[in-house]
């Protein structure tokens, strides 16, 4: 599996803990992503979220993302279902295939070719909601014209692209993947999960992908996120954290401020 062993997080992790991981960070808003807690009912996850977000005076979390599967017959009644909470901003549906079992989210290839797919999409702009895809880099092209043809939606690509492969072949097809997302105005990139496609990673092993993703996408287009918990099965919150700031140590004061804030702000709503 990609994430590998995922039991040392098969646990609740709720507001105190998400807390507890950023306390010796300045993390102001947050927003949360769909974490598919029964398939059956995906609009009950944004219905216990908002009711989080409403139970703190801080609003943690300040945004939603939510799931809906985009391809099945009642989406748009889910998105509907949705949009009773207010802190609903965009929805995830997975994509990741690939072809080795271990390392692919669906069972099928062709979902962002699939009519039946495309239209649910087109259902976003009715509710003004973003989307988050997360994807292969083997899927990147089709992604680009889903986003060329819906330049209204707001597209925000999950963990840097998530180039699982390393040869060189794979490197290059996810940066010249990530230059044919970067080309349609309203697709941005979140800087985030490279855990989960470099266990061991260091400042120097991600330091290539952070860069390069930011040379593509430009810096009002990039932010840095944290994946936790899930990311927290290869470093905690303030060793991912201090390594984004080590990579970006350079920057202007400006932006780092976009990287770390004002993006995330604009692209969410919040």
């Amino acid at each position: 599996m990609v994430v590998g062993d995922l039991s040392p997080i098969a646990k609740s992790f709720l507001l105190k803990d998400y807390k507890d991981c950023i306390k010796n960070q300045n993390v102001v808003k947050s927003v949360h992503m769909e974490a598919l807690w029964n398939p059956s009912d995906p609009v009950g996850e944004s219905r216990w979220v908002q009711s989080v977000s409403d139970s703190n005076a801080d609003g943690f979390p300040h945004a939603i993302v939510a799931h809906a599967l985009l391809h099945e017959p009642n989406v748009d009644e889910v998105l509907a279902g949705h949009s009773q909470f207010k802190n609903v901003r965009g929805i995830r549906h997975i994509v990741n295939w690939h072809k080795n079992p271990a390392k692919t989210f669906v069972d099928r290839d062709d979902l962002l070719t699939d009519s039946k797919w495309l239209a649910g999409f087109k259902l976003l702009k009715k509710y003004n909601y973003s989307f988050d895809l997360q994807l292969y880099p083997s899927q990147m092209t089709d992604g680009a014209r889903v986003a060329h043809d819906n330049p209204d939606t707001q597209i925000i690509i999950d963990h840097t692209g998530m180039p699982v492969d390393r040869d060189k072949d794979n490197i290059d097809l996810w940066r010249s993947g990530m230059e044919k997302l970067a080309s349609a105005e309203n697709v941005a990139t979140k800087i985030s999960g490279l855990g989960m496609v470099d266990w061991n990673w260091t400042v120097d092993s991600i330091r290539p992908f952070v860069l390069q993703a930011i040379e593509i996408f430009g810096i009002d287009r990039c932010l840095f996120a944290s994946n936790f918990p899930v990311d927290s099965l290869y470093s905690d919150y303030d060793t991912l954290y201090n390594a984004f700031k080590e990579i970006v140590k350079d920057f202007t004061d400006e932006e780092k401020r976009k990287l770390f804030h004002d993006n995330a702000a604009r692209v969410y709503r919040i």
